[in-house]
């Protein structure tokens, strides 16, 4: 009954905020329906400044198929190299054509090494089949299934899962890390130390509640707003998307309260060490960006050094992305996600083990 009336307070204390419920609502919202339109590494709107001291048909046509690419934007036509570099120099192109005697000078600005790789990569391809009547339809070879090969045969690539490479289908189950973060990590930790700063925990340290209520009292109300904002975001990715998961969603579910336990008992851990908010906030943040850039939220781990990607057995962030893609992407079921279920609960139980040792009741 203690327990009960404890998580009670809790819920009273978050209604009775004036900013809280607001997050609760909008941050799930904001995080689903903005992030997957920017979080994208597809590369589009690369300004191209063309070079064309031949002035031929087929270098004609090749300008009239970049003007028309869905990828570039023309930036116009300039009399010699030296005035498209200063378009460069002074960050109004990102890439330079230069046709001259029947060949073709390409030049990135890799400032910006992946719009830089990619815009040539992109103009290598029309440039590589200037007469294709498809060149201004169809997208580079590098979003394509079918590439050609030395010997003129085609060589067809099967996409088995997210077949329309759909970045938004990647990044929206990933997504849902971030916003079990901020609930069920910075929310509980800020709470525990706003209450230290504002002198009431010692009241409750005075009483006869054990250790157990009240760290379950404070951790319980965020772990049913994480289950929440996990629906709500669910509901959202199959509305504004109409993406829903290839595998059971009841898995999702699992995986989100054992990375909940995770962030909730890190969390703890961060308050127990703090003494005021300021301190708190500083710490998780470190902590949590190191987590999140670590895991493979945006690239790919294997992109990574040696040395930071073994960090990667740790990480749970890592393990809780890969679970999720695998359910809500391939379909997959317990049974495919069963090491990173095993990963995500040893890590959370450790966790959670530290946080309650170190919270010292009668200090």
């Amino acid at each position: 009954m203690t327990l009960a009336y404890l998580i009670r307070k809790e819920f009273l204390q978050i209604r009775r905020n004036a900013f809280l419920p607001r997050l609760i609502v909008m941050f799930p919202i904001v995080i689903m329906c903005v992030m997957p339109w920017v979080m994208q590494m597809e590369v589009k709107n690369i300004v191209v400044d063309v070079v064309d001291i031949d002035h031929t048909v087929e270098s004609h046509r090749l300008v009239q198929q970049i003007a028309a690419s869905g990828y570039f934007i023309f930036g116009g036509q300039k009399a010699s190299y030296a005035e498209a570099m200063k378009d460069v120099e002074k960050g109004r192109a990102d890439v330079v054509l230069e046709i001259r005697d029947g060949r073709y000078l390409i030049a990135a600005n890799a400032v910006n090494g992946t719009k830089g790789s990619m815009g040539s990569a992109y103009l290598s391809q029309i440039v590589a089949s200037p007469s294709s009547p498809e060149g201004t339809k169809t997208a580079p070879s590098s979003a394509r299934s079918s590439i050609g090969t030395p010997s003129g045969a085609v060589a067809e690539a099967l996409i088995f899962y997210n077949k329309h490479q759909n970045y938004k289908l990647f990044m929206i189950p990933a997504l849902f890390a971030i916003v079990m973060m901020l609930m069920t990590g910075f929310l509980p930790t800020l709470n525990i130390v706003g209450e230290k700063e504002a002198g009431t925990i010692e009241q409750i340290n005075v009483t006869p509640v054990s250790k157990w209520a009240f760290i379950l009292a404070k951790l319980i109300p965020y772990w049913l707003i994480a289950l929440f904002v996990i629906t709500v975001s669910l509901l959202l990715a199959w509305l504004v998307y109409g993406l829903t998961p290839a595998g059971p969603v009841w898995l999702i579910y699992v995986l989100a309260m054992l990375l909940a336990l995770f962030f909730s008992s890190f969390g703890l851990i961060v308050s127990n060490y703090s003494d005021t908010m300021q301190q708190a906030m500083f710490v998780m943040w470190f902590f949590v960006v190191s987590i999140m850039l670590l895991s493979g939220l945006f690239t790919p781990t294997r992109s990574m050094p040696e040395w930071a990607y073994l960090t990667t057995y740790v990480n749970p962030m890592h393990y809780f992305i890969d679970a999720i893609r695998t359910v809500f992407i391939r379909g997959g079921g317990l049974q495919q996600v069963a090491h990173q279920v095993i990963a995500l609960l040893v890590i959370g139980t450790l966790m959670a083990a530290w946080a309650v040792q170190s919270y010292k009741k009668n200090s």
